[in-house]
């Protein structure tokens, strides 16, 4: 598919009715609990394949750890993505370890799609309507707990959220001819929005009210929780956003936030999108309506 669209995974087409997609991601420690921060690493990384509408297929261990970290810790991180992946109907074929000063911990993931069938960043139209699969404000709460600010409460919602595969959802997104998707990571719902926005040629209007929370979020941004990837994203993404004037430089900062394991973005035609929040509703799956494309070449949130 080539370098020239910075899209989630990538693909190999092999026949006719088949295409490989590959992804690999890998991240340090964002939970105390080893065996979750293995789990969500794995979530995160299988995401990128559910995102372009591909079924996992088999995936491999990518993992750095210190010499002197207990063999019990090292061992929970490889068994909680085992379990995430053994989830996923994915079995871990292998992989490779470092030594490292800092535990590092992912998978290369690879799955197939049907050559049709593959979901890209491009695509959305304006007039569709934008959903949003799982809470923001992640990169918010676990920043909060490196700082002991966020209680157990709050770690246990946000901990919850990123063990969630995006199995379900985007199976929902392929069954409502979903028009273009992305997973929201690393560059934040604004940073993953204007990939969308610039690649479909179309602006986004994103309703800062209808946006759905992890519990705690809105709390720490007010405070200036936040991690240092979320004034990169402003720098980088910000001159491509708008915000109402009398909105607070904290609520546009969260905004910014990056997200690990986080939810697909996805971009549905009007009737699509109210049949697959129908759809999400009866089968007990999470998605919100966040906004909405429009003709322009900016995001606004509104």
């Amino acid at each position: 598919m080539g370098l020239d669209i910075a899209d989630d995974a990538a693909i190999y087409q092999v026949s006719d009715d088949m295409a490989i997609v590959i992804t690999l991601d890998f991240f340090t420690p964002i939970v105390d609990d080893p065996f979750a921060y293995g789990a969500i690493a794995a979530a995160n990384s299988l995401s990128d394949l559910y995102a372009m509408g591909a079924r996992p297929l088999l995936a491999l261990n990518v993992a750095a750890l210190p010499k002197k970290l207990p063999i019990e810790v090292g061992a929970a991180i490889i068994r909680g993505g085992a379990m995430k992946a053994r989830e996923a109907g994915v079995p871990i074929a292998g992989g490779h370890t470092i030594q490292d000063e800092e535990p590092k911990y992912g998978l290369v993931a690879v799955g197939v799609v049907h050559p049709d069938r593959i979901v890209r960043k491009q695509g959305a139209r304006p007039g569709d309507i934008l959903l949003l699969s799982k809470p923001l404000g992640a990169g918010v709460v676990t920043t909060g707990l490196m700082r002991d600010t966020a209680t157990p409460e709050e770690i246990a919602a946000v901990t919850e959220g990123m063990l969630r595969l995006n199995r379900a959802a985007s199976e929902l997104a392929l069954a409502h001819n979903v028009h273009a998707m992305t997973d929201v990571t690393g560059f934040g719902l604004l940073g993953h929005g204007w990939e969308m926005a610039e690649q479909s040629g179309v602006g986004l209007e994103i309703d800062f009210d209808a946006l759905p929370w992890y519990p705690g979020a809105q709390r720490l941004g007010e405070d200036w929780t936040y991690p240092g990837g979320a004034f990169d994203n402003k720098l980088f993404y910000g001159p491509h956003v708008d915000f109402p004037a009398d909105m607070e430089e904290w609520a546009q900062m969260l905004c910014f936030g990056p997200e690990t394991s986080g939810g697909l973005l996805m971009a549905f035609a009007p009737e699509d999108a109210a049949r697959a929040l129908d759809a999400a509703k009866k089968q007990g799956v999470p998605l919100w309506r966040i906004g909405r494309v429009v003709n322009g070449e900016r995001i606004r949130v509104v």
